[in-house]
């Protein structure tokens, strides 16, 4: 089960990079594309487009699964029994590996970098489909990054020499292919020295629930992940242990974890990989005679929405349950695609009418998505905010979505409370500094 290829699409759904398809007719790319298109382009708003698509012009089964990413899409094509899983794996994979050469994965970027683009694209991706090198140490060495290729043509002068400018030195070559498997650890290079060592660790969990009409949460799941920044030099070995571990089930970890060390006794062994990487991903496991789908949440939403003709009017209290403030909380309602128009007020407990831009947030009414967005950048704990307003329609009965999106984050919060015990380094005899920093974030649908 192999990946087809990888098709990137600018905002005007025109193809402006894709693989080699050399195993396939030359029309296949085109007839995926064609079906992602279409399927935009009937979709009633943006965003609301099955992420796998299957394609009927072709004789063998074939779907086309697809992200979004800066405006652009991000499509890769797969066929016969091959599991969209895989192939959404490969495009997270190869978005965040764009994401660490490039900081910002836009139209721009991507036409300035066109040439490392496709060396990336050979690199992560072989011609039957399978994944090949992905890790970014290994990557960085056969792939270089557009800053260092910009260095190596400034200080690089073969006219002064004669000598080609990929031998000038001797040591051009070095740093090539043949260095990036130098190393006897695949995920991490050799010969590393840092000036000052340390490593950081950021727990960060994500909460999706649904909430039902009469304010019951019907599911409610918290999935976290270690996201880790090391600096060490040498080979560094680490024991990392919890003081909880229980708390986390399902987990799944970067491959320089020993997972035999994980069965015994709970804690984590590795030898980390240089930079930026995930050490692990899990599942927040509630207390024994929890039900794992209730977990709390954070806040609540009254919402009183009234329904006439040609629009409607709406009253929505958010109130915060949590002890921590709340930052960056967003409500999101579709209004249908024949509304027209928003007006809106705001209020807080104890604070009077405000108005757009006011301390107790901002709301605004995109008339080409027909969304109407209300965000509060600081929900203090135990406050309450309301939004009054009304909107218009261009039908009789207008048919706005029954659900509210929320999204909201929680600075130096964590809903499972895992806690980091100790930190041992092995195999090497400097000191190093440890960090760890907690941050939760959420994503609800609120039905009314």
């Amino acid at each position: 089960m192999a990946i087809d290829g990888l098709i990137i699409l600018d905002p005007a759904g025109r193809p402006i990079i894709q693989s080699s398809y050399s195993c396939y007719p030359t029309a296949y790319p085109m007839l995926h594309i064609e079906a992602l298109n279409n399927a935009l382009e009937k979709a009633p708003r943006g965003g609301s487009v099955d992420p796998v698509i299957y394609v009927a012009e072709l004789s063998c089964s074939s779907a086309c699964c697809h992200v979004e990413v800066g405006g652009m899409r991000f499509l890769a094509t797969i066929s016969e029994d091959a599991d969209p899983l895989i192939a959404f794996a490969f495009l997270d994979t190869f978005i965040e590996i764009l994401h660490d050469y490039f900081g910002t994965v836009n139209l721009a970027t991507l036409k300035d970098n066109f040439d490392i683009v496709y060396q990336l694209l050979e690199e992560t991706l072989d011609s039957s489909g399978h994944p090949l090198t992905t890790s970014q140490n290994a990557l960085s060495d056969i792939v270089l990054p557009p800053t260092l290729i910009s260095k190596l043509l400034a200080s690089v002068s073969p006219s002064a020499t004669g000598v080609p400018s990929g031998r000038q030195g001797g040591s051009f070559g070095l740093t090539g292919a043949s260095g990036a498997f130098a190393s006897p650890i695949p995920w991490r290079k050799a010969g590393v020295r840092h000036n000052h060592n340390e490593i950081l660790f950021d727990v960060v969990e994500d909460m999706r629930a649904i909430v039902g009409k009469n304010g019951m949460t019907l599911v409610s799941n918290v999935f976290g992940k270690i996201e880790s920044n090391a600096k060490l030099s040498g080979t560094p070995d680490l024991t990392l242990t919890f003081t909880n571990p229980s708390v986390m089930t399902d987990c799944a970890f970067h491959p320089c974890v020993r997972l035999q060390r994980w069965t015994r006794d709970n804690s984590l062994s590795f030898v980390p990989p240089e930079g930026r990487f995930i050490l692990a991903d899990y599942q927040y496991k509630p207390p024994q005679g929890a039900v794992i789908s209730n977990v709390p949440i954070p806040l609540s939403l009254k919402a009183n929405v009234d329904m006439g003709e040609f629009g409607g009017t709406f009253t929505l209290t958010l109130t915060s349950r949590s002890m921590k403030v709340m930052e960056n909380v967003e409500l999101e309602l579709y209004l249908g695609e024949d509304a027209t128009s928003a007006q809106c007020t705001l209020s807080s407990a104890g604070s009077g009418v405000g108005s757009v831009g006011s301390a107790d947030g901002s709301w605004s009414f995109d008339s080409r998505k027909k969304m109407l967005r209300w965000e509060i950048l600081n929900m203090r704990s135990s406050g309450s905010w309301i939004l009054r307003g009304s909107w218009t329609s261009k039908i009789k009965a207008p048919r706005p979505a029954h659900a509210f999106q929320i999204r909201f984050e929680i600075p130096s919060f964590s809903f499972s409370s895992l806690k980091v015990d100790q930190l041992r380094l092995s195999g090497e005899t400097y000191k190093m500094y440890k960090g760890v920093r907690m941050r939760s974030k959420g994503s609800l649908e609120w039905r009314w």
